[in-house]
């Protein structure tokens, strides 16, 4: 247990519409992670924090559970305390500090983070803040009435960090509050001061879309594209299933093979692997291993997806032509690209599916098997 912040919940406010952006603002791709996803690996990093709850709509769910398996989910609120109150009610009564972030601040610190946990565990309450950098202007009417001293001025970021019990306090008596911008407010009214602890102009939370160009240049990362080389060729036995990227095709042969024989499929795993330096299918499902005998492709390659995130990366583009006699390919152009599309989860423009006849040359040529070749594109994302 951390001795400074004992045990922390993080509970992250993700349920806005985002109306100014055109689509939930949270779920945007940012360097090729959504938002929230960059949002939650922040505070994977965070010392002390045991749990995160995310309030988000449902539909944003199951893409967080790709990245994130075991967070805990709260259902948004028609206004943000409300999203808060139902975040912190699904936060474990053992957490003696509580923070409440932004789904939208994805590069918040985890030190600085951590640091607002400790001084929330000290103090009772904090926030993160920046100086104010701007000259403040009070205005009426189109006039300026005032001009504020800035050097007296803070920006509150998020995360806001308490002790349960004073959260718990704050959102029990003040919790309706309809002109509450945030939750240190409801802290003020209790009599109690919140702590400013400093944070950095990174922590910018992401409103328009000019905002999420900056976290983009504030990322500091470049992209690479690698291209990878994938090839698989199987015999065709009668009475079997023939799989071809994913969609049974009616026929009275199928392709032989350990797996279900999808040598579309196989050709696309290994193009992609190739792209990453990480090896070719047959290490991953070895044709030895009885336990897998019969394996659907489609399993084989949501695996090699996993990989593909684990190394920071996006399947840019794939194309892949099989050469084979029988049965023509032609009609199920469309239903192979769109099964591919789903299966590695790319947008169908992306993806290219064709064939080609042997010109009855070989073993391919006598319908006695098929072979696929196929590349994959893939952008790399590394620090610089």
């Amino acid at each position: 247990m951390n001795k400074e912040t004992g045990f922390s919940s993080a509970v992250i406010v993700a349920g806005g519409s985002g109306t100014r952006m055109g689509r939930p603002k949270q779920m945007l791709p940012l360097a090729g992670r959504p938002v929230l996803v960059r949002t939650l690996e922040a505070w994977r990093q965070t010392p002390g924090v045991r749990e995160i709850v995310v309030v988000t709509p449902e539909e944003n769910r199951p893409e967080l559970d790709k990245y994130f398996p075991g967070l805990i989910y709260a259902q948004p609120g028609a206004t943000r305390l409300e999203s808060v109150k139902n975040g912190f009610a699904k936060t474990s009564v053992q957490a003696q500090t509580v923070a409440v972030h932004d789904g939208a601040r994805p590069l918040v610190n985890p030190a600085a983070a951590h640091a607002c946990l400790a001084a929330a565990a000290q103090y009772g309450a904090a926030v993160l803040a920046v100086p104010v950098k701007d000259t403040v202007k009070v205005g009426a009417e189109g006039f300026v009435q005032q001009t504020l001293d800035r050097a007296s001025l803070w920006a509150a970021q998020t995360p806001q960090c308490y002790r349960r019990e004073i959260l718990a306090a704050a959102l029990e008596k003040f919790g309706d509050e309809k002109d509450a911008t945030d939750e240190s407010q409801l802290v003020e009214k209790l009599g109690l001061k919140v702590r400013l602890v400093p944070s950095d102009y990174k922590n910018n939370k992401i409103t328009t879309p000019e905002d999420l160009v900056f976290a983009e240049a504030l990322l500091e990362e470049k992209t690479i594209y690698r291209t990878g080389f994938g090839f698989d060729l199987h015999r065709l036995e009668p009475g079997r299933k023939m799989f071809v990227g994913g969609v049974e095709i009616p026929y009275t042969k199928g392709f032989l093979g350990h797996s279900d024989g999808d040598l579309v499929l196989h050709a696309l795993c290994d193009a992609i692997l190739g792209a990453l330096c990480a090896g070719e299918i047959g290490i991953l499902f070895p044709p030895t291993d009885n336990s897998i005998k019969g394996i659907s492709s489609v399993t084989i390659a949501k695996k090699v997806l996993e990989i593909v995130r684990a190394h920071r990366a996006e399947i840019d583009h794939i194309d892949a032509t099989i050469i084979t006699e029988e049965p023509k390919m032609k009609p199920h152009y469309e239903a192979v690209r769109r099964s591919l599309a789903a299966i590695f989860e790319m947008p169908l423009e992306q993806v290219s599916f064709k064939s080609k006849s042997h010109e009855h040359v070989g073993e391919i040529g006598r319908a006695e098997a098929a072979m696929c070749q196929a590349v994959a594109t893939l952008k790399i994302r590394s620090s610089l």
